[in-house]
């Protein structure tokens, strides 16, 4: 059972955009407006070449100031992330809680995060405990690529090689739902982030939820 982080476990009311801003400024001398760009279900370097290629520089010139960018992130993330600002979402926790209880069910992360700034998001909320083990956008800046590096760790927990429709993506957004796809997995759209209801619907996914508050839904969805 893998979970997206943002718009579906939580969300830090905006620390993380805030940090990145700085970070790109610090970095990159970048001074545009970030509010026009839609992150969700992006990995981090995907969003990186979306916004420093609109604004004139070349793959090379990202490259070369990439690790000074995240070091600068994960500094200003670690300040911003408090646990005033990290919001658990309705009826998360119920859902991990009843999650971990079930024997034949490993739980992790599938993520466009890089691992530490995912695991920084997730600690002021208590929530790194439930997920041993993730995939993240530190391991490919292609979402699609994710799911099958997640397989290979849970693998290495759990002793089981999950296949197909053994493997449950939940996300809130439509690169959630599509990352699944190319490897048969099941997928489950959550309408808890910025992505319309009516838009996640079109992405065809197996289950379609408005919060994790459906928990009797969700559930019956994951131990089909």
């Amino acid at each position: 059972m893998l979970f997206d982080i943002d718009g579906t476990l939580i969300t830090d009311n905006g620390a993380a955009r805030r940090s990145y801003a700085l970070a790109l400024r610090e970095t990159y001398g970048f001074e545009g407006d970030l509010t026009r760009y839609d992150f969700s279900g992006r990995t981090d370097p995907q969003i990186t070449s979306m916004v420093l290629h609109d604004a004139g520089l070349t793959d090379d010139q990202i490259g070369a100031r990439a690790p000074q960018l995240w070091d600068a992130y994960l500094r200003e993330l670690a300040i911003h992330a408090t646990a005033e600002r990290v919001r658990v979402l309705p009826g998360i926790r119920d859902l991990l809680d009843r999650l971990v209880a079930i024997d034949h069910i490993t739980l992790g992360l599938l993520t466009g995060n890089i691992e530490r700034g995912a695991r920084l998001k997730l600690a002021p909320a208590g929530l790194n405990d439930y997920f041993p083990f993730g995939a993240f956008g530190s391991d490919s800046a292609k979402r699609e690529e994710l799911p099958p590096i997640a397989v290979e760790r849970a693998s290495k927990i759990d002793g089981h090689r999950f296949r197909g429709r053994e493997v449950v993506i939940i996300g809130d957004s439509i690169y959630d739902v599509r990352c699944g796809a190319p490897h048969d997995a099941t997928t489950i759209a959550i309408a808890s982030g910025k992505t319309p209801a009516e838009k996640l619907r079109a992405e065809n996914p197996h289950h379609f939820f408005q919060s994790a508050e459906e928990l009797g839904g969700i559930l019956e969805a994951i131990t089909w």
